[in-house]
C-alpha cells in the first residue's frame, strides 16, 4: 500500500496541482484497502497522520522541527551527535501548509469511510463467553475465525495497563496457540476450552471468550484487530 505520511507533505512537487494530485493518488490507496475490508494499517495510519498534521497547523512554528535534519557537528564533550535543521525557504514552508489545509478535509473523509466499514465488521462480528467465567480475565483464551482460511484460530490473551502522559490505558497482547481446520472441528467451544485447560496449566479456570461471523473479513487486517478492541472493551466494562 502507498502510505499517507508526513515525509508525503514536505517532499512534495512544488508544483501545487501535481502535490494535489499525488496525495490524491495515495489516498485512493486507502479507499481501495477500505473496499476490501481491510482496516489496518490503513485507518490507524490515517488518524495518527491528521493528528499530526493539526498540530503542524495548531502551531507553526513547530514545523521547523519536523523538517529534515542534516549532521552539523560531532559534541565530543558530552557525546553526541548534532543535527541542524536543512534551511527551507519561507515561501516553501507556506506551500506545505496550503497543502496540508487542502487535504485534511479529504483526510477526512477517508477516515469517515474507513470508520463506517469498522462499525460494518463490529456489527457483523460477534462475541460470547465460553463456559463460566472467573472473577479474574485480564488472561485468557478467545477463539478466533478465519474463514477465508477456513481456519480457527485459538488465542491466549493478556491484558495490562500502561501510564503514558500522564493517562493510563489499557492495551491487550495475544499469542496464537493453535489453528483448527474449521471442516473437522465437531468439538464444542467448551470441550476446546477444556483441552487448553489440560496443556497450558497456568490458567486452571480461564476466561473464555468465542467469535463468530457470517463474513469472510481478512484476518490480520480487520478480524484481529476488531476481535480485540471487542474483547478489551467487555473485559474492562
Amino acid at each position: 500500500m502507498q502510505r499517507l505520511t508526513l515525509e508525503t507533505f514536505l517532499s512534495a512537487p512544488p508544483d501545487m496541482e501535481s502535490a494535489q494530485f499525488q496525495i490524491l493518488a495515495n489516498l485512493k490507496t486507502y479507499y481501495d484497502e477500505f473496499r476490501h475490508t481491510r482496516l489496518y494499517p490503513a485507518l490507524a495510519d490515517l488518524i495518527d497522520l491528521t493528528k499530526t498534521l493539526e498540530g503542524i497547523l495548531q502551531e507553526q512554528a513547530g514545523l521547523e522541527h519536523r523538517l529534515p535534519h542534516e549532521l552539523k557537528t560531532i559534541d565530543w564533550v558530552n557525546q553526541k551527535l548534532v543535527f541542524e535543521p536543512i534551511p527551507v525557504p519561507s515561501g516553501d514552508v507556506e506551500r506545505v501548509l496550503d497543502l496540508i489545509r487542502w487535504a485534511l478535509p479529504r483526510i477526512y473523509a477517508a477516515i469517515e469511510e474507513g470508520r463506517r466499514v469498522y462499525d460494518f465488521v463490529d456489527e457483523n462480528l460477534h462475541l460470547e463467553e465460553v463456559g463460566l467465567m472467573p472473577m479474574y480475565r485480564e488472561e485468557g483464551y478467545a477463539f478466533i475465525p478465519e474463514h477465508r482460511a477456513s481456519l480457527l484460530h485459538l488465542l491466549k490473551y493478556e491484558v495490562s495497563l500502561f501510564t503514558a502522559e500522564h493517562c493510563r490505558f489499557r492495551t491487550i497482547k495475544t499469542r496464537l496457540l493453535k489453528s483448527l481446520k474449521q471442516q473437522f472441528i465437531q468439538l464444542s467451544p467448551e470441550y476446546l476450552k477444556l483441552q487448553l485447560v489440560e496443556e497450558h496449566h497456568e490458567l486452571p479456570n480461564p476466561a473464555t471468550f468465542q467469535f463468530a461471523t457470517d463474513f469472510d473479513f481478512p484476518y490480520a487486517e480487520t478480524i484481529l484487530p476488531v476481535a480485540k478492541r471487542k474483547l478489551i472493551a467487555r473485559i474492562c466494562s
